[in-house]
């Protein structure tokens, strides 16, 4: 349940919250009208920062009452990204405390007013959230009221509330460990949510891909003791709509590697390699609860990557559901392989729009980092709509090529393709070459989540599992 947001259309002279968050834009003319301006200026010449310092890091001191005071000074003409910095790391001082109430005062003109609550709330909501903990004691403390004063406009906020569930549900389901988060299990809280979200719901089990003559996801689902692996598809509909989009996510609950094992260092937080799952979900979440004219296909991918003597190994030869035959080189790029046949069932709905979203690949993080994700597509002019929308998200995103040329890196002498080589040279452009083969003519975008885990928080998340994707979905799906 996210914190009430109540709107104050008067400061009163004493709040009733122990915990008050002030941010002024940069401009020295407001200074006169900042709450508590005398206790900020003793703070500001005990430290020796100048005004014009102040939207370098917040300053917080406590008042002779024992209130927690955190000011903030915004640049409103930096990038969305670093607001969402300054915002959330502001915002944290107070949440580190652990308050059931906060207050917020944004001042500026409307514009700069609008946009400081818009940062500060969302901030608050997502960041205040208590994320799936496994503590025999756990004293954590919910924040439940938000006070707001400097902004009036009540339409903002639902669809900020709803861009926040998506990313919360985002967040709890990649958090979740692994034994909490087999196929099964995910497989009945997707049922709950449909159920409760009104969507329609099939899912293809490992008895029908079998039948279905879906290989490439049952190489991979075969070498799991329970058969629980399945493709579920959820569909949104809205009676308005004139386009269909499908959202496609890995859901690989967890990843040994398989054969090719994966090394102790590489193999820990591998539950997390469901993340794309969760980052379409968490779009198709907030999407229904904003009630979008765009009708949704949601296409999940779950299964595990296991080792054991059903697994699939290196040269076998699987026929994919659209035919193609691919050569193994690599049990450890099991995600691409779970992903062809789950973009063989989307593109057969025929959308106007595909997007999957993969922790695919270690050589994306290796080129970006964890503050970048990377995206590839079939169209030039999507791949700048996706670019273009990652800036103005803050969920930033770095397109790659997709050249003809790569391909031949992929050629099998004994059958239609190899899975990858073993080089691991442009993995992240390969595994896409790979993925092309699937999408047919449908306009198609590939995002690698290079960025769904980074320590000491991303953006306006605080939590190192931050939901990247989410916004820049939904913002994507608005547009």
């Amino acid at each position: 349940m996210l914190a009430q947001v109540t709107l104050l259309k008067i400061l009163p002279a004493k709040l009733g919250t122990q915990h008050l968050l002030i941010l002024l834009p940069k401009n020295k003319t407001l200074l006169k009208d900042c709450p508590h301006r005398e206790l900020l200026q003793a703070v500001m010449a005990r430290r020796n920062i100048k005004l014009d310092e102040m939207d370098k890091a917040a300053l917080a001191a406590n008042t002779d009452d024992g209130r927690l005071i955190v000011w903030a000074m915004l640049d409103h003409s930096k990038d969305i990204f670093a607001l969402q910095t300054q915002v959330r790391k502001a915002l944290q001082l107070l949440l580190d405390d652990q308050p059931t109430q906060i207050t917020l005062i944004v001042l500026g003109d409307a514009t700069q007013r609008q946009q400081a609550a818009e940062l500060a709330v969302y901030g608050a909501w997502v960041n205040s959230t208590l994320l799936p903990i496994h503590k025999k004691k756990d004293e954590r403390r919910a924040l439940k009221k938000i006070e707001l004063f400097g902004c009036t406009d009540q339409t903002i906020f639902p669809p900020l509330k709803a861009q926040a569930e998506g990313n919360i549900l985002c967040r709890t389901l990649t958090m979740l460990p692994p034994n909490e988060l087999t196929p099964a299990r995910y497989r009945t809280r997707i049922q709950v949510l449909a159920k409760q979200h009104g969507w329609q719901r099939k899912e293809f089990d490992m008895k029908q891909l079998r039948k279905m003559g879906a290989g490439a996801f049952v190489a991979v689902a075969q070498g799991s003791a329970d058969e629980d692996a399945a493709i579920v598809h959820l569909r949104y509909a809205h009676p308005k709509a004139k386009k269909t989009v499908a959202l496609v996510g890995k859901g690989i609950c967890f990843d040994t590697g398989g054969h090719n094992l994966k090394p102790a260092r590489y193999m820990l937080n591998m539950h997390e390699d469901m993340n794309g799952s969760a980052v379409a979900l968490g779009i198709l979440l907030a999407a229904s609860q904003n009630k979008l004219a765009v009708n949704i296909d949601c296409w999940l991918a779950l299964a595990q990557n296991h080792i054991s003597p059903k697994a699939y190994k290196q040269n076998d030869i699987v026929t994919a559901l659209n035919g193609t035959t691919i050569e193994i080189m690599h049990t450890d790029a099991e995600g691409r392989m779970v992903l062809a046949d789950t973009l063989t069932l989307a593109v057969r709905a025929k959308p106007d729009l595909m997007i999957d979203f993969a922790t695919l690949t270690g050589s994306m993080a290796v080129a970006l980092g964890a503050r970048y994700s990377g995206v590839l597509g079939n169209r030039e002019d999507l791949l700048q709509r996706a670019v273009r929308v990652g800036k103005s998200s803050g969920e930033r995103l770095c397109a790659f090529p997709l050249d003809d040329d790569y391909e031949p890196a992929l050629d099998s002498k004994v059958a239609d393709i190899k899975q990858c080589t073993l080089d691991g040279e442009a993995d992240h452009i390969l595994a896409t070459r790979f993925l092309k083969r699937f999408v047919e003519d449908v306009p198609w975008l590939h995002v690698d989540l290079s960025a769904s885990r980074c320590e000491g928080g991303l953006g306006m998340v605080a939590s190192e599992v931050n939901g990247f994707g989410v916004a820049w979905g939904l913002q994507m799906l608005r547009e």
